[in-house]
């Protein structure tokens, strides 16, 4: 199956918490994108929307309805679902502060 015909209509993505890929229409706040969202209710937000998962829980990345244009599962080497723990077993990283200076 080619990666155009993994594309399928958001009336079929999952409304379950499951993380999937979606195309991101272009705006006047920049060009058309990819992002990982998952259907859910933010803290600062008072309904159910398309929200970015890497997003902090106190100020969520949402997508209006007709900013998200097509979904596709994440590959299958990737968790469905939020991993908890897994931050620890993460390698440590570097030393400095994160400028590369």
């Amino acid at each position: 199956m080619s990666e155009q015909e993994q594309w399928q209509p958001m009336a079929t993505a999952p409304k379950d918490g499951t993380r999937i890929i979606v195309v991101i229409r272009a705006s006047e706040q920049g060009a058309s994108d990819i992002d990982v969202v998952r259907w859910a209710k933010p803290k600062s937000h008072g309904e159910y929307c398309w929200t970015a998962t890497d997003s902090d829980e106190n100020c969520a990345v949402i997508y209006d309805e007709w900013e998200v244009a097509y979904w596709m599962p994440l590959p299958a080497w990737s968790a469905p679902f939020k991993t908890p723990g897994l931050a620890a077993k993460l390698p440590d990283p570097p030393e400095g502060d994160g400028s590369g200076i």
